[in-house]
Order: C-alpha cells, then sequence, then structure tokens
C-alpha cells in the first residue's frame, strides 16, 4: 500500500478531514502532441463513508459525425440523451461491458436515452459512421479528476481513509490499465501521487455492432 500524507500525522482518524489529492500522468513517450484523454479516481475502502453520488441528466451530442463532447464521466444511474441534428439517421450502440445497448436507427431531429445503470468504461460508437466515437465512464465514487492536457490531475475534498486508485488512458488495453491499479492511504490536508508512469496507447480500429469491418462506402451519401 502506497502511504500518502501531508500537513497532519498519518494514523489520525479524524473523519472531518478532506484533503487534495494530485498528481501527474506521464504517457510514454513523453513526446506526443496531444496527449490523450485520461480519468483518475478514488474508491474508497471504508464501508462507513458515505458515497454522495447523486444521478444526472446528461447529452452527448451528434453533430457533423460528432460526439460532443467526446468525454463524459457520470454518477452511476445518470441518463444520458443522445439526440441527432444531424440530416441523416444515426444507429448509437456499445457492445463493452461498461453499458451494453443499440439504440436502432433514428432519424434527424429525434433523441434516444440510455440509463447507465451499471459502474465501467462505455465505448459509444455509430453503427453507419466509423469516425464516430465516444466514451461515458460510469462511477460510483464522487472522487475523480479528468486529467488536463499536462496529464495534471486534481480530487478535492478526499476523506481521510484507504482507496483504490484507477486510471483509465483512452486506447489503453485494459489489462494495462488494470496493472495501474493501486492501494493508498489518505490522510491530512493534501496528497501527492507524483508521477504516475504509463505505456503508450496501442489504438485499434473499432468493429461495428455486428463484430465486422465496417463497409468502405465510395460514394457516401450521408
Amino acid at each position: 500500500m502506497l502511504a500518502l500524507a501531508s500537513g497532519a500525522a498519518l494514523g489520525c482518524s479524524n473523519p472531518l478531514r478532506a484533503a487534495e489529492v494530485s498528481g501527474h500522468l506521464s504517457i510514454k513517450p513523453p513526446a506526443q502532441e496531444k496527449p490523450p484523454a485520461a480519468v483518475i479516481w478514488l474508491k474508497s475502502l471504508r464501508e462507513d463513508l458515505p458515497r454522495p453520488v447523486t444521478p444526472g441528466r446528461f447529452t452527448l451530442l451528434q453533430k457533423n459525425k460528432t460526439f460532443t463532447p467526446h468525454l463524459l464521466v457520470v454518477p452511476l444511474g445518470s441518463s444520458v440523451a443522445f439526440p441527432n441534428t444531424d440530416p441523416f439517421f444515426h444507429n448509437v450502440f456499445s457492445l463493452f461491458d461498461g453499458r451494453r445497448f443499440d439504440l436502432g436507427l433514428y432519424e434527424a431531429g429525434s433523441t434516444r436515452s440510455v440509463v447507465f445503470s451499471r459502474e465501467g468504461v462505455s465505448y459509444i460508437f455509430c453503427n453507419i459512421h466509423s469516425e464516430m466515437s465516444a466514451v461515458v465512464i460510469t462511477l460510483n465514487t464522487p472522487y475523480y479528476s479528468i486529467a488536463d492536457s499536462k496529464g495534471e490531475f486534481r480530487i478535492a475534498s478526499v476523506p481521510d481513509g484507504d482507496y483504490d486508485l484507477h486510471i483509465w488512458i483512452e486506447g489503453q488495453r485494459q489489462n494495462a490499465l488494470d496493472k495501474q491499479t493501486r492501494r493508498i492511504h489518505i490522510s491530512g490536508d493534501s496528497a501527492d501521487l507524483g508521477e504516475i508512469r504509463s505505456d503508450q496507447p496501442d489504438r485499434e480500429p473499432h468493429h461495428n455492432k455486428f463484430g465486422r469491418s465496417y463497409d468502405v462506402d465510395t460514394h457516401p451519401i450521408y
């Protein structure tokens, strides 16, 4: 277990104390022009620690064959709407462990929604347009941060205690991400995780909802 403390001695058990947890995520090689999207979150091991996670309503807009925003982090039980504002059909789907669904074909000006009732990472695609992709990460913890363009992250108001640290990096294989999970102890007013190194993501082309490669349309009409 990695013990972290600043501003107070380890071993104190004042449940009212809360720390700001910070750190830097370093992706290899360091010369990447644009680092991949990354999310860091903490899951408490204390059963008596309340988890004030409130479901909400979110939107992933489809416009110009693009999902906006590309990355959403939502509380467990939240609803995400997928409005189609393009002048043609879309077919939003996800076949991954976070939340499996297939919204089918729906036309311009219409909206369909999904309740994300299971923790995990959902990779979102369109079965018609292979260039469209988005990610929804569903968490049952309020202690998370989306890393900035420099890889820096901060998680505010983390109570004293033991946590499992989880990291998601876009394009990184799940077995590599699992190796980044670690146990940490938080105590005091602040905790610096330092530099967290990660291998370069290994991006692969995705398949359509039938598990096959997308058809190459040399004369697309939409």
